[in-house]
């Protein structure tokens, strides 16, 4: 019973911060380490995979008329082999090309950083910890700057090809735990000048294909794990539970950030940001 609550937790705590700009992975981490949660099947890749999926649900679902329309766009557009200034097919193209440094990035780094940060099974350094704290300070200051100093003006039919790269390539840099998917692109789309509220659609469109990618990577692997008989069947119990309570916290916390983003700044999760990475270096000293 214990751990199916710490299950529900993570996957409410998940979808709230995936795409809140807090960072998800980090969060994921500092919550079981601060309880000193140890129970491996909150750690498992069946339990991960399950979170990632539950949040692939709600971003699909509360932006089903956008996708259902881009899809469509960038259909015609491949098979009339013309975007012909139409903003849906434009806007298509820029997500699957904004997606690509991302991908890279997950492909070739991702495991092996989230290694250093948190082996499976192993306690947590405290080292680790002090990084990952230092990390989410200076996003969350990056944040704060793109917030003060840009002008949030632009709209996504602004978009060109240099802003949908440089947001890719912020989206790159969410594989270190505390630099957050949401927080990286939301940072560079107001800092390339788009209003706030365009800046976490791009943001929350651009995040599926590269979780839809991840999840498929993983179900794969979990599939191979089970086969070879590495990954039990009781692995397999905490997947309904992360994918649902993901799914539900994931889709309020986009509806709320989208009317929030409306008539407030992001200021808010930079202060959280600084005094969550206080409280983990507080911490991570204490227990030495």
């Amino acid at each position: 019973m214990t751990t199916l609550l710490q299950a529900i937790i993570l996957g409410i705590v998940q979808g709230l911060t995936e795409f809140i700009p807090v960072s998800s992975s980090a969060h994921l981490i500092i919550v079981p380490w601060l309880f000193r949660w140890s129970d491996p099947a909150l750690t498992s890749l069946p339990f991960d995979v399950a979170l990632h999926l539950g949040t692939l649900v709600s971003v699909l679902w509360y932006f089903r008329e956008d996708w259902l329309r881009l899809i469509r766009a960038g259909v015609a557009s491949i098979r009339e082999r013309n975007i012909n200034n139409d903003p849906d097919r434009r806007l298509a193209w820029l997500i699957l090309i904004a997606c690509i440094p991302g991908g890279i990035a997950g492909v070739l780094l991702e495991g092996k950083i989230g290694d250093w940060f948190h082996t499976p099974n192993q306690p947590i350094r405290s080292s680790s910890m002090i990084v990952m704290a230092v990390i989410i300070i200076v996003l969350g200051l990056l944040l704060f700057l793109a917030e003060q100093f840009a002008r949030h003006v632009r709209n996504l039919q602004q978009m060109t090809l240099k802003d949908a790269l440089v947001i890719g390539v912020a989206q790159a840099f969410a594989i270190f735990p505390g630099v957050s998917r949401s927080g990286s692109t939301i940072t560079a789309g107001l800092a390339m000048g788009f209003e706030r509220e365009s800046a976490a659609r791009f943001s929350f469109l651009l995040s599926a294909p590269i979780i839809a990618g991840a999840g498929l990577k993983s179900l794969a692997e979990i599939y191979t794990g089970i086969t070879s008989g590495s990954i039990a069947q009781s692995d397999l119990i905490l997947f309904p539970i992360g994918v649902i309570a993901a799914a539900i916290s994931g889709y309020l916390a986009i509806r709320f950030l989208m009317r929030y983003l409306q008539k407030n700044s992001t200021n808010i999760f930079v202060y959280y940001r600084w005094l969550l990475a206080a409280v983990i270096i507080v911490v991570a000293l204490t227990r030495g």
